[in-house]
């Protein structure tokens, strides 16, 4: 379905033009053995399903999903990783030849229709990217597999094939410097760390890279220290890279939106992004068989709500993880209804932040000054304890 030329209305007055992007093509990625997988296509179809039960469809503009072109994905990958992305489409590989070549790396399969789903994903999230920086849409929702975030440069991992939220923004901030588009705010609230999207952006301070996942201590996928919070980019990129490692799971609405309260909500004001670009896993979501935490389509839609208050409104969502069909399900409806501002925002969630939280803050506070403000002594003495392992 092709974008109308009129903005949509309703009887208080304009709705925001929300685009949404849905290809069943991106089905065609899975398993090359039928075995069970958590990232599979019934992800996508169980939130196309609940978005059409709920006729959110027909009050946003909908897409078909585009291929992303070579030069474009090359401005975060390299050659031989593009390359590899391309071929494993060929039918002159058979199944075991490709699963030879996904043996070489972490947690990834491949199939004969994962490069055209890679393509598509990419491509949609530059194009509702695109559309969002010009004007034409106010928000969007790119509903896309495989997820990017872990994606590297050179190599391809935790059920990503491209870095998608990475491609698009160095696409806006490289290839369309006309549209004015010179500081983006990317938070990526999967449960586990962007580590392919913070090395993107290592020493970028046009990018602010904001990641909240479960970390403990490096025994957390993907594991090791780039999840740390002393992991803070390097050269004019110093300070612009801020990791929140929860140190335990079952981490709730409260929890986050401690860490969005005091610290990436006053960075964010100083930062002043032209637009927001969300890496929107929903695997940290109660019920979820991988993330262990307990956050509800509720404490999604407020985190979201409180980011709409930045550039404008201009955000771009793109699906990462999330392995409950359930909650991701309900947990994207409540984003999109957010976006679509007809989901009321009410209630106040009051947490006792971890102690991970004011780790970061001390670190980051030479970079943002807003970070070295006094709190008050009563918040303060109300940390909830670190556990140890």
């Amino acid at each position: 379905m092709e974008p109308d030329s009129n903005r949509q209305t309703t009887t208080d007055g304009p709705r925001p033009r929300v685009g949404l992007i849905y290809d069943e093509r991106m089905c065609k990625h899975f398993t090359p053995d039928g075995d069970r997988h958590p990232e599979n296509p019934n992800r996508i179809r169980a939130i196309w399903k609940e978005l059409q039960s709920a006729g959110i469809p027909q009050r946003c503009v909908v897409f078909n999903a585009n291929d992303a072109e070579d030069k474009y994905i090359s401005l975060v990958h390299t050659k031989d990783h593009i390359k590899l992305i391309k071929n494993i489409g060929s039918k002159k590989l058979d199944s075991q030849r490709r699963s030879r070549m996904a043996a070489k790396y972490n947690s990834i399969y491949f199939n004969e229709g994962s490069s055209e789903a890679a393509y598509l994903a990419a491509g949609s999230v530059i194009k509702v990217a695109e559309d969002v920086a010009k004007g034409e849409l106010n928000s969007a929702f790119a509903i896309v597999r495989p997820p990017g975030h872990h994606a590297e440069a050179d190599e391809p991992m935790g059920f990503c094939l491209y870095n998608n939220v990475a491609i698009a923004t160095s696409f806006l901030l490289n290839e369309r410097p006309e549209l004015g588009f010179k500081k983006i705010l990317i938070v990526d609230w999967d449960v586990h760390h962007g580590n392919g999207t913070q090395k993107m952006f290592w020493k970028d301070p046009r990018v602010l890279f904001f990641s909240v996942h479960r970390h403990e201590f490096g025994s957390f996928y993907p594991g090791g220290d780039d999840g740390s919070h002393v992991m803070i980019g390097e050269g004019p990129g110093a300070g612009y890279n801020i990791n929140i490692p929860w140190d335990n799971g079952q981490c709730g609405d409260a929890d986050y939106l401690a860490v969005w309260e005091h610290i990436l909500i006053p960075v964010a004001k100083e930062f002043n992004p032209d637009m927001v670009m969300i890496s929107a896993g929903f695997d940290a979501a109660v019920g979820d068989p991988l993330g262990g935490c307990c956050v509800t389509p509720y404490g999604y839609s407020v985190m979201l709500n409180k980011l709409a208050d930045f550039a404008g409104g201009k955000i771009v969502m793109a699906l990462e993880g999330g392995y409950n069909l359930d909650s991701l399900a309900s947990s994207v409806r409540a984003c999109v209804e957010v976006l679509l501002e007809e989901r009321p925002i009410t209630g106040a969630l009051k947490a006792y932040p971890y102690e991970s939280t004011w780790r970061v803050r001390e670190e980051l506070s030479a970079y943002w000054p807003i970070l070295a403000a006094k709190l008050p002594e009563n918040l303060l003495s109300r940390r909830t304890p670190q556990v140890q392992v």
